[in-house]
């Protein structure tokens, strides 16, 4: 018996549409274009990258009338000894005013800016280093635009030097490139880098490429099942979780990382454990009623979770508990229309139905429901660009 397929679907479900990844890509690359070429501001700019859900490959589709976003992260060489955050972002406003006038939002730590078609989050930075920021950020590693789940186990994203995104048709040469540099060349080991906080009135630490490299390895390490696993949880706080309104976004697909086994098999086994990891890991600090402190990739002195208020906490974590046991009984049903029906209580509509007159023990069917993939074979999931 094997629910993967009907996982496949309902992750094609939840994914980004190529529609949406089309404005996300208009959209950042329009600001990244404006941004270098701005008289003023180039002169500060190192470099421009991407970052958030979108790079990671953890965003999951909005829901309603609300937009796709896309994290671009600004790195520059103003000195953080001598320039204040307030003055920092006084320094992007012209710019905001000629292209984003009406649009934009300046936010704590970012400038947000909300188009028809897209959400964009400017992240500015202040790099330790200016040699190492060049070499670094400017390289086709960090300027790549593709989603960690374009890659596979065959080309897998690496932080070195000589790293490339090769062209589809140049995919068989590019391969034995890459294998030649990833025997060659250690990855970097990046500082962080340094953001204005204009509500706390100063510097702070963040490490965008650390999310992304700690990702990729865990992404790896689970069979390229834990991004799918982050956005199948993401998915469920959207849809379950209503009475909360923290956490979301990074802080749960931290936590998801934290908890997410690297020895899972499936993204149903690895959604399971993650419910039950998060139950035992986090159990006395429910008893406790405290909330937990998750250390930040690359900055540990931060915490993840350091907003996320008691009550939320209190309510999630009673959550989760009840749907674990939930996600334990569908893992281990034994037919597929239990499973299939147990995995739709947590997943919402989304999760596909059962076919009609299917062989419930196998889940073979000659015939569809609700436009969804028979389920003789296990379906292509998208992504894996490279092969």
């Amino acid at each position: 018996m094997n629910i993967n397929s009907y996982f496949d679907d309902f992750l094609a479900e939840i994914r980004l549409t190529q529609t949406q990844k089309n404005d996300l890509k208009k959209g950042h690359k329009t600001l990244r274009d404006r941004l270098q070429g701005d008289p003023e501001l180039s002169k500060y700019i190192i470099a421009t990258f991407l970052q958030g859900s979108y790079r990671r490959a953890t965003a999951i589709r909005p829901l309603g009338e609300k937009r796709a976003d896309v994290d671009v992260i600004v790195v520059t060489n103003i000195d953080k000894d001598n320039v204040t955050p307030e003055e920092v972002i006084d320094l992007f406003i012209p710019f905001m005013e000629k292209y984003y006038k009406g649009k934009y939002r300046i936010q704590g730590r970012s400038i947000g800016i909300e188009l028809s078609y897209v959400d964009l989050d400017i992240v500015i930075t202040s790099a330790p280093s200016e040699v190492e920021a060049k070499e670094v950020y400017q390289s086709r590693s960090v300027q790549s635009e593709l989603m960690l789940e374009d890659y596979t186990t065959r080309y897998p994203w690496r932080l070195v030097k000589n790293y490339f995104d090769p062209a589809v048709d140049q995919f068989g040469r590019a391969i034995g490139e890459l294998n030649k540099t990833a025997k060659d060349t250690p990855e970097w080991k990046t500082a962080p880098l340094w953001i204005p906080d204009r509500d706390a009135a100063q510097w702070v630490e963040t490490h965008p490429l650390e999310q992304i490299r700690w990702t990729n390895e865990k992404n790896a390490a689970t069979g390229g099942h834990y991004v799918n696993v982050v956005k199948a949880i993401k998915w469920f706080r959207l849809e379950k979780l209503t009475d909360i309104k923290h956490p979301k976004g990074y802080p749960l697909e931290h936590m998801v990382g934290d908890c997410c086994p690297s020895n899972i098999a499936s993204v149903a086994e690895g959604v399971v454990r993650v419910f039950e990891n998060i139950v035992n890991n986090y159990r006395f600090d429910r008893a406790l009623s405290s909330v937990p402190v998750l250390p930040d990739r690359g900055v540990p002195n931060h915490n993840v979770w350091k907003r996320i208020s008691k009550d939320d906490f209190i309510k999630f974590y009673d959550h989760i508990k009840d749907y674990a046991a939930i996600a334990r009984q569908a893992y281990d049903a034994d037919t597929i229309e239990e499973k299939v029906k147990l995995w739709k209580s947590i997943f919402g509509d989304k999760f596909p139905d059962p076919p009609q007159g299917s062989d419930s023990k196998s889940g073979a069917s000659g015939s569809s429901s609700g436009g969804f993939t028979p389920r003789t074979a296990p379906t292509a999931i998208g992504g894996g660009r490279f092969g």
